[in-house]
């Protein structure tokens, strides 16, 4: 007896069940069924609860839903997601494309930045929430522990509100944009149909001056609607009376009906300036928290993580340079990544330090120490296996020759010290000195070897 469609897909879910968490499976699976499978075309349409199921299914579960698909279906089978809107005709749905949406199926289902025109209900509004930025690919730290712990509390029982409003702030680069997203994703996870909405300040003012022209009264329905209302940048109303003098009554309205507003700023509340005193004092009436500038214990993390997602072998010593000279964004940090990436794939080259310093030469200014004498005799006998005190020795042995050739070469370039003081360190003559800095500088247009011993020996230097 030939299986149905559902009865088919009742057994992806299965497979799927075992795969992720009871939780995931139960925020996300639980409501999909099988709407239409077209066998001569190799077709499946899932139903969905809205465009916001579809955009996660395929950010955060494509792999699960296509190796379920695979087993169970077969191979080559296409995979759409079908949702309805609210007031559209029952026997028609929006249709989504996994992974290859052509234009105009993203015309009908991805949702505008949200249209403070309509005056309907719609539980199927676009919240405008990125599904990269989660608490799972949030990365914690000291300098951003208590943030995410409010957040997270925030996210996981909305009702609490403890912390209405939420006020982030910190300079630019250190997420802030993904912890109160992050936010969002969370109350959406746990309850799908709350009203969640992401908007960036500028949005915000451009969609008020459009609708002072013509509709104002739909503007602060549409926002008095909002379960929960995350606005990013809010710096960017300074000087602006007439939204702040909007946002102002917005405001009032959802904290008063016990609705959650989260704002994020470059800056304090107490730092601020262009504002109203009564919206400065909304923005102290809750919780202010602050993210500070990573520390090397989050720039590590971030480097694996970010390395893990595209896919990159980073070497521990490139990774160990990177954090320690990337110190003031963790969007500098993915940056990186992301250039030595393509600088190693188009150069097609390994990731070695070498490489991470031609990146990040003209990205951040880097961190360099102060090297010494002392350091560079250490790293020379060290490469070599040789004891320290054999440089400064009168023996003619070819391996403790070249080591101390190159401890007077690498003194000049690296430490900047006078070919006098070079000398007088290793007990040799001036001209002893000319001749071993010139004798190097001539063998390592010929000699792989020596360049690549002098590449590792620096490194090292530059390192410790």
């Amino acid at each position: 007896m030939t299986q149905t469609a559902q009865e088919l897909w009742a057994q992806c879910c299965l497979f799927i069940k075992d795969i992720i968490t009871p939780v995931q499976y139960d925020t996300w699976f639980r409501d999909i069924s099988c709407m239409e499978y077209n066998v001569a075309e190799r077709k499946l349409i899932l139903m969905v609860p809205g465009s916001f199921f579809a955009d996660q299914l395929e950010e955060r579960f494509q792999p699960v839903v296509r190796a379920a698909v695979k087993k169970v279906f077969g191979e080559g089978v296409q995979i759409f997601y079908g949702y309805r809107t609210v007031g559209s005709d029952p026997s028609t749905a929006n249709i989504q494309k996994s992974s290859a949406p052509s234009a105009t199926i993203l015309a009908q289902s991805k949702a505008q930045p949200a249209n403070p025109f309509r005056n309907d209900n719609n539980e199927d509004f676009d919240p405008q929430l990125n599904p990269r930025y989660t608490f799972e690919n949030y990365c914690q730290s000291d300098s951003n522990k208590i943030a995410r712990s409010i957040g997270e509390a925030i996210g996981n029982n909305p009702s609490l509100k403890t912390f209405n409003p939420l006020f982030v702030f910190g300079p630019a680069g250190v997420g802030k944009t993904h912890l109160i997203q992050a936010i969002g994703i969370r109350i959406k996870e746990r309850n799908p149909k709350a009203r969640v909405l992401y908007i960036t300040a500028r949005l915000f003012q451009s969609q008020y001056t459009a609708a002072a022209a013509k509709n104002i009264n739909s503007f602060f329905h549409f926002y008095q609607s909002i379960d929960t209302l995350i606005i990013d940048d809010i710096q960017d109303l300074q000087n602006m009376p007439g939204t702040q003098n909007t946002f102002f009554h917005i405001f009032n309205h959802l904290r008063q009906h016990d609705r959650q507003i989260i704002m994020s700023s470059d800056r304090s509340p107490a730092e601020m300036e262009g504002f109203e005193e009564r919206l400065l004092s909304r923005f102290k009436w809750g919780m202010q928290v602050e993210l500070e500038r990573p520390d090397i214990t989050l720039r590590r993390d971030v480097l694996k993580l970010k390395a893990e997602q595209d896919g990159l072998a980073l070497p521990c010593d490139v990774a160990e340079f990177i954090a320690s000279n990337v110190t003031n964004s963790v969007r500098e940090l993915e940056g990186i990544v992301v250039s030595l990436m393509a600088h190693a794939t188009v150069l097609n080259r390994d990731i070695s330090l070498e490489l991470a310093r031609r990146v990040m030469a003209n990205a951040v200014k880097i961190n360099r120490k102060q090297v010494n004498f002392e350091m560079i005799t250490e790293a020379v006998a060290s490469h070599y296996n040789i004891s320290p005190d054999l440089l400064f020795t009168k023996t003619r042995k070819r391996e403790v020759s070249d080591a101390r050739q190159i401890v007077m070469y690498l003194a000049k370039k690296l430490a900047k010290m006078p070919l006098t003081t070079i000398g007088h360190k290793i007990d040799r003559t001036h001209a002893t000195v000319i001749y071993a800095c010139n004798s190097i500088e001539d063998r390592l247009s010929t000699e792989k070897k020596l360049a690549a011993d002098l590449d590792s020996i620096e490194a090292v230097i530059n390192t410790n």
